[in-house]
């Protein structure tokens, strides 16, 4: 008999299913010269530094460099306690039993790095010696399982994969969990972490942020002007730019007076062809799901995953947009098999059939899996959120495969007195790819069309204009233009080398960008402002910490990555890549533990209990110093958070302003203000009450 090990239990099901494993066990499914058993993702991890021998976070344990590594269960919290998981503990049992008992086995988790570091830790942790193949499938269709399971590749095949993710997982429990502690023994309070990607992550939200606040907006004026010939009417615009308000209103005066027309210097027309959009990888489909649904990375990530294990689309963690060749001949039936659902009739209805676009088939431009596909299970059940996502997959297809949109940019020069105008329009020449949504316009300019003009022609001018604007601040990062920014950080790297192999990977991966967001938000260096993302003060605080250190920069993450490539086509080895972490990590942990982190006070304020201590405040509680004493109160209450004028306000005289939307337990909303009572204790007292 063969054991056979899924990532998790739905997956496993699936397999087990085509395999004609049907009878279920405790923990796994047999039948058919077949056990197929499951993981829940990542059973072994490395031990934490309490698995050494080290239970407080001192500085002359710093750096914590082990050698060897252990590895333990994957552990729970129970009681301010870690211990292993029972769950984990449960099933790793029946792993071993089934390892012990099978022949051989069949390795079916993630095929990526990921997925073979799930296994080989599993394997590794158990002793065991079997010999194992890989499974390696980019969906969980039948079709696709089948081909798989007669295309089963000798395990030792991917070692380097393995010894890449290993690397990796190391480094980053060398450089996380010292920095970590370095920090927050610097900090002497709450909580502080760094990481190889959460750093630099935060680097880009605080830079941005810092330019945002420190821009300063200036005025400025530009004149427009009405034309109309032959009953056809069009806009132009001065190319100079007036500081004064009042230089502008008197060069309309001038022209009004004395009836100046507008000559035409200049007529250039020019086709543009604007190619289809590839398929989606999961950065591209969290970019848009965030855009047009302002859905969070994770929460993207979550609905594609949950549709991937309803053999609805293919493998969601993907950090590719292409098909391999092979692969092209499906994608009609895929077409074929859509058109049949009522949603996608009209789309599938206009695409040129027969001569499909090929853009998409680049065999070169594969990462571990090709671009989103959906598949040939046509989709039943859905939630409101998974059809969403399921529809951004499927049109996207559809536009992938449809022609370029071709359109003509007309751009008109005009004179008038010695000023610049310019006028500039266009008309669609092909929909195209654009036919598929039925939107011609978006991201593109108005449709217009001019009347008939010549070089050296004057026109009237019908009407004018003063445009009062103002110049723009660079925007804050919302999820998708940050996944954007962490995809693309390979712009701030000149070095050649490294823009290589950061140009696809960037900060981060397409799988790891979601959780890196969310650790930021977690440990109170950012936070949620309707679509935006903010660093809070404590955010901030790190990032002038370690602006300039190597940690905070992209180009770590491109050494990494360049060593990864390195080690997984085995042109380095993994021994030297790890002893140029260690160095690093003396190095960066040395530094932090030499930096005094200042406590952030409430200027002008005073503990309202004790009547003695300034108050501290960070992002998430104002608190009295003195442990004694210990008055704190929490910023975010019933989902709204209280900004600092109004903690000032409590503080100093005892009642807050009347804060609005804030939700009860059972979600109603509700008005109310904070006061604090003579013991200094706070409470509502409701809107309705005080009338």
């Amino acid at each position: 008999m063969k054991a056979v090990l899924a990532e998790k239990p739905s997956v496993a099901r699936e397999i087990a299913m085509v395999l004609g494993a049907t009878e279920k066990k405790d923990g796994y499914l047999t039948g058919n010269g077949y056990a197929v058993t499951w993981a829940f993702g990542h059973l072994i991890t490395l031990g934490m530094p309490e698995d050494y021998g080290i239970s407080a976070c001192k500085k002359q344990t710093l750096p914590i460099l082990p050698d060897p590594f252990k590895l333990t269960i994957r552990k729970v919290r129970k009681d301010k306690q870690l211990i292993s998981d029972p769950g984990v503990s449960k099933q790793l049992k029946i792993i071993e039993k089934l390892f012990t008992s099978c022949s051989s086995i069949i390795v079916a988790t993630g095929s990526g790095r990921e997925g073979e570091l799930i296994f080989r830790y599993i394997y590794e942790y158990l002793n065991c010696t079997l010999p194992f193949e890989r499974l390696w499938i980019s969906s969980l269709t039948e079709k696709a399982i089948r081909h798989g399971f007669q295309n089963l590749k000798p395990g030792h095949l991917y070692d380097g994969l393995f010894h890449a993710a290993q690397c990796r997982n190391r480094a980053d429990w060398l450089l996380d969990i010292n920095t970590t502690q370095a920090l927050t023994i610097a900090a002497d309070d709450g909580l502080y972490s760094l990481g190889r990607v959460q750093t630099p992550t935060l680097a880009l939200l605080c830079k941005r942020y810092r330019e945002y606040k420190e821009f300063t907006s200036q005025q400025y004026w530009q004149i427009e002007l009405m034309h109309q010939k032959d009953f056809v009417e069009f806009k132009s615009l001065g190319v100079l730019k007036f500081s004064d308000k009042k230089q502008a209103e008197d060069f309309v005066k001038l022209l009004k007076r004395n009836r100046i027309t507008a000559t035409v210097t200049a007529i250039t027309s020019q086709p543009i062809t604007e190619q289809a959009p590839l398929l989606f990888d999961l950065t591209g489909l969290q970019k848009e799901a965030n855009k047009r649904f302002s859905f969070s990375a994770e929460r993207t990530l979550d609905i594609a995953q949950s549709l991937y294990e309803k053999r609805f689309i293919t493998f969601p963690r993907t950090g590719s947009q292409y098909i391999s060749e092979d692969l092209w001949p499906d994608i009609p039936d895929l077409i074929r098999i859509l058109q049949e659902w009522e949603p996608y009739k009209t789309a599938a209805s206009i695409i040129p059939w027969g001569n499909f676009n090929k853009s998409i088939v680049k065999d070169a431009n594969f990462t571990d899996h090709h671009g989103l596909l959906t598949t040939e299970k046509i989709p039943s059940a859905l939630t409101s959120e998974e059809k969403v996502i399921y529809d951004l997959i499927a049109f996207r297809l559809f536009e992938a495969v449809s022609p370029p949109c071709v359109k003509e940019i007309t751009e008109i020069s005009l004179q008038v007195l010695h000023y610049d105008f310019t006028a500039k329009g266009q008309k669609i020449l092909q929909t195209g790819w654009r036919h598929v949504n039925g939107n011609f316009s978006e991201g593109i300019e108005e449709i217009r069309q001019f009347p008939e003009l010549k070089e050296g022609m004057d026109l009237k001018i019908k009407m004018f204009t003063v445009l009062e604007k103002k110049t723009q601040p660079p925007s804050l990062y919302t999820e998708g233009t940050l996944l954007s920014a962490m995809e693309n950080a390979c712009k701030n790297i000149e070095e050649t080398g490294q823009r290589k192999y950061v140009k696809n990977i960037g900060i981060g991966t397409p799988a790891t960008r979601a959780s890196t967001i969310e650790t930021l938000l977690d440990r109170g260096y950012i936070r949620r402002q309707k679509k935006l993302l903010i660093p809070t003060d404590k955010g901030l605080q790190v990032y002038d910490l370690v602006k300039d250190k190597k940690i905070a920069d992209v180009s770590m993450t491109a050494e990494w990555e360049q060593s990864m490539e390195d080690i997984e086509n085995n042109e380095l080895g993994a021994a030297e890549f790890q002893k140029n972490i260690e160095n690093y990590t003396m190095t960066i942990t040395e530094e932090l533990m030499q930096i005094k982190i200042e406590k952030t006070h409430l200027p002008g304020t005073v503990c309202p209990k004790c009547k003695s201590q300034p108050l501290m405040i960070d992002d998430r509680v104002i608190k009295c110093p003195d442990t004694y004493c210990n008055w704190y109160q929490f910023r975010n209450i019933c989902g709204t958070r209280i900004e600092t004028a109004d903690i000032e306000r409590l503080v100093k005289n005892g009642r807050t302003a009347l804060i609005k939307g804030m939700k009860s337990r059972s979600g109603k909303t509700f008005n109310a203000h904070i006061i604090l009572n003579e013991k200094a204790e706070s409470s509502f007292e409701f809107e309705q009450k005080r009338r």
